[in-house]
């Protein structure tokens, strides 16, 4: 099933409102209920206090006889019935009114216990309890005692459930509260990994596959499985670098035909030379042609052929040059590379610009030698250009195989480039040369190139004195002679 990140986000969002919310509930619904609870405690502890009041005058009177202090007894009991029915009636449920008619009998049989030893008191103050007084009074003591302290233990219970059912409640929140830390945390670790996994990784997938587009390596991203965005992103880069690899074999074929066109009177001056000395054999082979000197002939004849050669090699360079293939390694002579490039660019060297090859034979690289050929090729033309009153051009090579590193460097002692231009030389277009002497493509194709092979190229220039560029490729398995 296809979800959409936006889908996804906004139901993990949902997820965690819902748990916080019922959590939330929960616990307010729980603070709520103790607070209740504690109303009723106090209310409840009120009622505790009114009859231990009316226990005080009640012990009053049996140490004391004084008529009063069971009046004051009663009056209290009476309070304490009000405030008990009270709570009953006003908080029912919230009040463990559990056993309540036999507390509030208790607590009415008392009552009427006090009511009944009040009656036997005369107009004139004086007790009559007839017959044996002091058997009597005893008896009226024991009863009411064993009634006051019965509603005293059975009030002191209830007050001490109701704190008990409070410190179950407090517990419960307290419950609620580390399940909820627990849910939050475990809510927020499964909302990191989503994010890590289905949001950061594939951003950073991308990110690397558009930094590496940007440095010309046009390798397709990664595909992902995700059923979101991400992966219709993806998909589209894909296309996108698919079509940006067919614009640069077009830019570099382009290239390729403007270095061509370039070349074309230095390769005709190539042509030109061997093609007038197969005329000139076939000239004095004509004129000789009746003589019977047979081994002049054959020379004339061999020579001949050593021209055609010649004329093919200098033909097959330009078509092995200009020809479009895909990106492929192999092992390459760089040495020999070099002096095939210089062969196709030697009529084009001016007369006042000598040429230094520093390349020593038996440096093999993995590389795609066309590509290389056009980056060395666009680095010479560059250095030329650079030398318009002369010079020196030097292109050397060395290997540094503890860096497991080539280098090939092109030298010139041309006019330099400014220091504001450095960073700006291998942008596509940018160009210091006048219109119509050059497309601004050539560095910046020269830098695909390089980084295609996983390389880098460097350059250093001063004003006036000239610039050199360095590239430097992975060898992999490279054999060098002793440099």
């Amino acid at each position: 099933m296809r979800i959409s990140i936006r889908r996804k986000i906004a139901l993990s969002f949902s997820v965690f409102i819902l748990i916080s919310g019922l959590i939330w509930v929960l616990t307010y619904y729980t603070y709520y209920l103790i607070g209740y609870r504690l109303e009723v405690i106090g209310l409840k502890n009120d009622v505790l206090n009114t009859i231990l009041e009316a226990r005080r005058y009640e012990k009053n009177y049996f140490l004391y006889g004084d008529k009063k202090n069971i009046e004051q007894a009663l009056s209290y009991i009476r309070q304490a019935e009000i405030k008990l029915t009270k709570i009953a009636r006003e908080y029912g449920k919230y009040a463990l009114i559990k056993g309540f008619d036999e507390d509030l009998d208790d607590l009415l049989e008392y009552e009427n216990s006090l009511a009944v030893f009040l009656d036997t008191y005369k107009g004139d103050g004086s007790l009559d309890l007839g017959g044996d007084e002091d058997k009597n009074l005893l008896w009226y003591q024991g009863e009411i005692r064993t009634l006051g302290r019965r509603i005293t233990h059975n009030i002191e219970d209830i007050v001490a459930k109701e704190w008990q059912y409070v410190q179950r409640l407090a517990e419960k929140s307290r419950d609620y509260l580390v399940f909820a830390l627990a849910a939050v945390s475990i809510l927020s670790i499964l909302t990191a990994l989503y994010l890590a996994f289905n949001v950061n990784r594939p951003l950073r997938c991308i990110e690397d596959a558009i930094h590496k587009v940007a440095k010309g390596d046009y390798t397709n991203v990664p595909t992902i499985s995700t059923g979101d965005e991400f992966e219709s992103l993806v998909a589209s880069l894909n296309n996108m670098i698919n079509e940006l690899n067919k614009r640069s074999e077009q830019l570099i074929q382009t290239e390729k035909l403007a270095s061509l066109g370039t070349l074309t009177s230095g390769v005709a001056h190539e042509l030109n030379n061997p093609l007038n000395n197969i005329s000139t054999s076939c000239q004095i082979l004509l004129e000789e042609l009746e003589d019977d000197n047979l081994e002049y002939k054959r020379e004339l004849l061999m020579e001949t052929e050593r021209q055609i050669e010649r004329a093919r090699d200098i033909v097959k360079g330009l078509l092995e040059f200009s020809k479009v293939r895909p990106f492929s390694l192999k092992t390459v002579n760089l040495r020999g590379l070099v002096d095939e490039t210089i062969r196709l660019i030697k009529g084009e060297i001016p007369a006042n610009i000598s040429l230094k090859v520093e390349v020593p034979e038996g440096i093999r690289a993995e590389m795609d030698p066309r590509r290389i050929q056009q980056a060395m090729l666009n680095l010479i033309l560059n250095g030329m250009q650079a030398m318009e009153d002369g010079g020196e051009l030097t292109i050397k090579a060395w290997v540094e195989e503890d860096k497991g590193e080539l280098y090939f460097q092109v030298q010139d002692t041309g006019k330099g480039i400014p220091e504001e231009n450095l960073t700006k030389i291998f942008d596509p277009f940018f160009t210091t040369s006048d219109i119509g002497k050059g497309s601004g493509l050539g560095l910046s194709i020269t830098h695909g190139i390089i980084e295609q092979h996983r390389g880098r190229i460097e350059v250093a220039s001063e004003l006036g004195k000239g610039t050199t560029f360095t590239v430097i490729l992975p060898i992999g398995e490279v054999n060098s002679a002793t440099v």
